[in-house]
């Protein structure tokens, strides 16, 4: 696993013994089944996370109590390869009431063979989330942040 938080953008990867399209599936239709239920915007607690899979739909949050939160918008989906959603969150882990086009986080899983993928994240453009960026920057960089993520969603192949 490798991690970089350099100028305006976080960058992670991680290698997994998993087929490009199951590693693929897991991490967006299923992403409930690795995200850490602490990491959400609601006031309720999280009952499940949804991705929805295609251009135009949304990642969101849904509370026990039915309320959901949509804190991202898919502007790409080609699957196994490739994602890339907006993150509609303030550098103040608020959602944002007018979202830019320039914040983005991607998704790319280069196949490593046949049994293996190479899962690669970035968060880039950070600074459009306004002043405190750096902070937001540092906290997805760090152990709490992607690597802790991209480490449960490794262990959720093996399972």
């Amino acid at each position: 696993m490798s991690v970089r938080a350099a100028g305006t953008s976080v960058r992670a990867s991680v290698e997994v013994d998993a087929p490009i399209e199951r590693a693929f599936h897991l991490f967006t239709d299923n992403i409930s089944s690795w995200w850490d239920p602490e990491h959400h915007i609601l006031r309720a607690e999280l009952a499940e996370m949804v991705f929805e899979p295609r251009v135009g739909g949304y990642v969101y949050d849904r509370g026990v109590d039915g309320s959901e939160c949509r804190w991202a918008r898919v502007f790409a989906y080609e699957p196994p390869h490739r994602f890339v959603i907006s993150w509609d969150i303030s550098a103040q882990w608020q959602l944002r009431d007018r979202p830019r086009q320039g914040e983005r986080g991607r998704g790319a899983l280069p196949p490593g063979g046949p049994e293996r993928t190479r899962v690669e994240l970035e968060h880039r453009n950070l600074e459009r989330h306004g002043e405190g960026w750096e902070g937001m920057r540092d906290a997805l960089g760090s152990p709490g942040g992607w690597p802790a993520g991209l480490r449960a969603f490794a262990e959720r192949l093996k399972a």
